[in-house]
């Protein structure tokens, strides 16, 4: 063992996810033909190259203080409530300081790889090229801090008053543009137009004829909802980040600083050695268990894409199909308990009297459902393509079985103790991720550390080791603000965005819309509902698409048409995330697609031929509302009729994956019909109209040959032939 220090050999930062969508195209058709583990340090080694600068440094440096800030809020809010800031002040400091630090963040992307000296960054920044971005960012930290500054300390004051005075209202048109520039720079024009839609639709709804129109509300209003209120980009949102989601992503920085995607990696590769689909699994539980506490599918397809879509080419998969499996599975990620893409915390707050533990119950079943039909998917799909490759070439090093233990305590203790913590003790969401944090950061110093004393006698090699431990700290601290300054940002904005339209009335318009067109029928009600979900969802992390629709739409589901506040909410729910699989849009394809070199349209079509019953399951929520509906009390039927959704969604599956032994227009025939059968079995309220589907659904399985085949029933009997001829 090498005794200087480890830090540059463990440097294996993951890629930004802010900026995945431009460096995921740097990966080369050849990574199919080379060793997945020497594909994967070079784009590694390349990328911990760029972040060797001063300005990655001070990006680091200035995180820290951050992350104390939130955690001592987390400590005030939950030990010291009557002295503790008020979550105004605590939702002002925490944008301000993420929009500063987000603004050091791209600064350090303009600076090119290897500069170790402050003049060698600041000359890349001002250079001919970079001279007008790095200007505009300054300038628009410039214009925010005094904003900030003047909000927080007189946000009691700015809440409890009605007007504003004329400099509060050019402050306040200053961080507006602010924030739309952010906005901009961070998520592109699609979402910018969304931004400027809601503003335009503020000031000039009065030209809008009909149900969709309202009076207007001035200019002054609009600034005094955006900003002086302290509603708007400063509102409930902005709050719920700082207070819940900031911690959920610096513990899933952590994870990444310490090694765990690489933990994951390791126990996916062991199962894909007992399973035929077993490489392409890898995707499944590596993406959808990371995805689970990333909060955007689409940065999740970038982070675990660039590891497991090269290792499903290596293995003969073709391209289009192994992005496609990395779309679905990061995309199952954002609805799998107990974090949900951090889209439980937002539900636990929108709906009356339900806490964050009732919310990761309803969704245990949900998740059951859509991960078994993936992973049957993912198995048909993969398995007639997939060769042997040597996947322990993907490290570079063995593990012995005592490591890999105190890896997994390393990283166990702290997710049994979050469970511990919200599930059982039920503590608040804020104080169980701060001991979340304090648990994982502790681990990830001591055993490592611990450790090596224990192997060495060389105090030497043991403070290099425990170095490395705290570098791998800092690395967290700072991948954190990395995965979060996008999030919180969009965020807030929708947060402006919906105060506007509630300013408006316009979710009262968008129900009696719904209401006419639909002429009160709940399934082409409910078809409209997931159509306007699918469209406001386009291009957002989940917590963002969902917090949309669920002010805007799911209060018509449960108000109108009378469904269990759950059942609603999980309708919209897991409808907005079908924006990132959906084309022409589909941003977590078009990020899968860059990776896998593959032709974006065919993608999609893989991805949502895996992904089907995505597509059906919420219509589920609708006619058999005990699937999210049933509080914690599994009985014999709630599992029955979860069972048939399930059974029903296979259908699907099997329809539109199995290679069937027949001509071109007779497998179309047989899809559509499987297609059908599956829907009916899944959605349909009557229980022996869902039996009959099914019944007729296994007839047509076990009749029906793949290519090169028996069919299931001709296997039965041969088994059974066989059987009675040994007995003879």
């Amino acid at each position: 063992m090498d005794d200087g220090p480890p830090i540059d050999e463990d440097d294996t930062e993951a890629i930004d996810i802010s900026s995945e969508e431009s460096t995921v195209k740097d990966v080369d058709e050849d990574l199919a033909e080379r060793s997945i583990g020497a594909a994967v340090r070079e784009r590694v080694g390349a990328e911990s190259l760029k972040r060797k600068t001063t300005l990655w440094t001070l990006l680091g440096v200035l995180s820290i203080p951050f992350w104390l800030y939130v955690m001592w809020m987390a400590y005030l809010q939950a030990e010291l409530t009557g002295q503790a800031p008020s979550r105004a002040q605590f939702g002002a400091g925490f944008l301000g300081g993420i929009i500063a630090l987000y603004a050091l963040h791209e600064m350090a992307q303009r600076v090119g790889g290897g500069q170790r000296f402050i003049w060698t960054d600041v000359k890349a920044l001002f250079s001919r090229e970079n001279i007008g971005d790095t200007l505009t960012l300054i300038v628009a930290v410039l214009l925010m801090i005094p904003t900030v500054v003047y909000v927080y300390v007189n946000a009691l004051d700015l809440a409890g008053r009605g007007g504003a005075t004329q400099p509060e209202l050019v402050m306040a048109a200053l961080f507006t543009l602010v924030m739309i520039y952010v906005t901009w720079r961070a998520f592109g024009i699609t979402f910018l137009a969304v931004l400027l839609a809601g503003i335009g639709y503020g000031l000039f709804g009065y030209l809008i004829p009909g149900t969709l129109g309202h009076t207007g509300i001035g200019y002054q209003r609009m600034l005094r909802v955006l900003v002086i209120s302290m509603d708007g980009f400063f509102g409930f949102l902005t709050q719920l980040t700082a207070a819940w989601i900031a911690l959920f992503l610096l513990y899933a920085g952590m994870l990444k600083a310490y090694g765990a995607f690489d933990l994951i990696l390791r126990a996916a590769v062991q199962s894909a050695k007992y399973l035929d689909s077993g490489v392409a699994q890898t995707a499944v539980i590596a993406s959808a268990v990371i995805g689970s506490v990333n909060g955007s599918q689409t940065a999740n397809a970038g982070m675990t894409g660039s590891f497991t879509i090269p290792m499903m080419k290596q293995s003969g998969v073709k391209p289009e199909t192994a992005g496609g499996i990395e779309s679905v599975a990061s995309t199952s990620g954002q609805v799998l308990p107990p974090v949900m893409g951090a889209g439980a915390f937002v539900m636990a707050t929108l709906i009356p009297g339900m806490s964050y533990f009732d919310v990761i119950i309803a969704g245990l079943i949900p998740a059951a459902i859509l991960m078994i039909t993936i992973v049957v998917a993912v198995h048909y799909a993969a398995a007639p393509q997939i060769e042997e490759p040597d996947m322990d070439e993907m490290f570079d090093q063995r593990l012995t079985r005592f490591e890999l233990g105190l890896e997994a305590v390393k990283f166990g203790i702290p997710l049994a103790l979050l469970v511990y913590l919200l599930g059982i003790v039920q503590f608040t969401v804020m104080t169980s991720a701060f001991w979340t944090v304090v648990t994982m950061a502790t681990l990830g110093i001591v055993i490592p550390t611990g450790k090596q004393a224990f192997d060495t006698t060389s105090l030497r090699l043991t403070f290099w080791t425990f170095v490395g431990t705290l570098k791998q700290t800092f690395d967290g601290f700072r991948e954190g603000i990395v995965v979060l300054a996008p999030v919180a940002i969009i965020l807030a904005a929708i947060n402006g965005v919906v105060d506007i339209l509630m300013a408006t009335g316009v979710p009262t318009a968008i129900s009696l819309t719904l209401m006419d067109l639909s002429g009160g029928v709940l399934i082409v009600a409910a078809i409209m509902a997931m159509i306007i979900c699918i469209l406001l969802g386009l291009g957002m992390p989940t917590t963002a698409a969902y917090t949309i629709v669920a002010l805007l739409i799911a209060p018509t589901l449960v108000e109108q048409f009378f469904l269990p506040e759950f059942a609603g909410h999980f309708f919209v729910f897991y409808a907005a995330i079908l924006a990132g699989l959906t084309p022409p849009i589909a941003t977590c394809v078009a990020v899968a697609t860059g990776i896998a070199g593959s032709n974006f349209w065919r993608t999609c079509f893989e991805a949502i031929k895996i992904s089907a019953p995505l597509f059906v399951l919420p219509f589920s929520f609708i006619y058999h509302t005990d699937i999210v509906n049933h509080q914690g009390e599994f009985g014999s039927g709630l599992l029955f009729i979860s069972a048939l959704v399930l059974l029903g969604g296979l259908v699907i599956i099997h329809g539109l994956n199995y290679r069937f032994d027949l001509g071109t227009w007779p497998t179309y025939g047989l899809r559509g019909l499987f297609v059908v059968l599956g829907i009916v079995v899944m959605v349909h309220p009557e229980l022996l109209v869902q039996l009959g589907a099914l019944g007729v659904a296994a007839f047509l399985y076990l009749t029906q040959a793949a290519v090169g085949e028996a069919s299931p029933l001709e296997k039965l009997q041969n088994v059974t032939a066989g059987i009675g001829g040994r007995r003879e």
